[in-house]
């Protein structure tokens, strides 16, 4: 693969709320019952190997078609643990391509953190640390950020910052200003990033929990970053990498830094037809998710990949 990609110079990027990928034991301190063979879920070892080889499939199904190349990173959003994330790179249907991975590890109740998957043939990792949200007041803990920072086959520095903001619990009003919070701490990421070089590679993904067209994007991608995602579609359909009483929408994204923008070739939503199912009440498909509600639907997660394909 590292071969390859250097010969044809192009660098698969993948973001992928992987909708609940927990192991079905207890952590300790964490608020994770429901993912238990006893929960409400009735979550066991079979549905989890289950949940681990699709999210793998996923993952595989973003290759380039042209080259036949995996994935050089996924961006992971809602990945319990190391556990996982060992299973998924290691043990996986995933295992043959041999990836390394990075992760947070979060004050978040339900013990849901932000990783990093990366071939190292690809991607030579120089260094990597969480960034702490600290809660204002009626916030609950929420996921670190997570900063990546290493070497790409064509021996550039690349900064990969992850981030999985407060979700809209309680209401989009009410929980605005967390999400708000959590973008300022993106920022002063990113800021002292492009503060020793404006020229540096930066990559910024995750699930956002607000569309393209908030405010609080906008004031992000104001600190020198665009949204390459914000017109991301499939090529089945899909209008964006969520779905929401019919309406497709992009609580995921993928923003770069001046330098990377001019690498960028495309950026579109993975929506293979095994990824989808009929949308029965609305019409049109929508994600074919893992669970709704309490209820198992045997599906693969409740958001879409977004692929954007860069030429370095």
């Amino acid at each position: 693969m590292a071969l390859a990609s250097l010969l044809i110079g192009i660098f698969t990027f993948v973001q992928l709320n992987c909708e609940n990928l927990f192991d079905y034991m207890h952590d300790e301190g964490k608020d994770d019952t429901e993912f238990l063979p006893d929960g409400s879920y009735h979550w066991n070892k079979t549905r989890y190997w289950r949940k681990l080889n699709r999210t793998g499939q996923t993952i595989v199904a973003c290759s380039d078609t042209s080259t036949m190349l995996l994935p050089d990173m996924a961006l992971l959003c809602e990945v319990e643990n190391d556990t996982v994330m060992r299973d998924l790179t290691r043990r996986s249907l995933l295992r043959t391509a041999r990836y390394d991975y990075v992760m947070t590890h979060s004050p978040d109740q339900r013990g849901i953190d932000v990783a990093l998957i990366y071939s190292p043939m690809s991607f030579r990792l120089i260094e990597s640390h969480s960034v702490s949200v600290p809660p204002v007041k009626g916030m609950r803990p929420t996921r670190d950020i997570l900063y990546v920072k290493g070497i790409t086959a064509s021996d550039d520095t690349l900064h990969v910052i992850g981030a999985h903001f407060p979700s809209r619990r309680g209401g989009e009003r009410q929980s605005r200003p967390f999400r708000r919070h959590a973008a300022a701490r993106l920022c002063a990421v990113v800021d002292s990033v492009l503060a020793v070089s404006r020229s540096a590679r930066v990559i910024v993904a995750g699930d956002f929990n607000m569309y393209s067209d908030d405010g609080i994007m906008a004031d992000i991608c104001s600190h020198g970053l665009t949204d390459v995602s914000a017109t991301a579609r499939g090529r089945r359909g899909a209008k964006g990498t969520y779905r929401y009483q019919g309406q497709w929408g992009s609580l995921d994204h993928i923003l770069v830094s001046a330098s990377v923008l001019s690498a960028v070739s495309s950026c579109h939503v993975q929506d293979d037809a095994f990824l989808t199912e009929d949308d029965t009440k609305y019409g049109g498909i929508k994600p074919r998710r893992n669970y709704l509600g309490p209820v198992y639907r045997n599906g693969f997660s409740d958001h879409l990949p977004l692929v954007c394909r860069l030429a370095f």
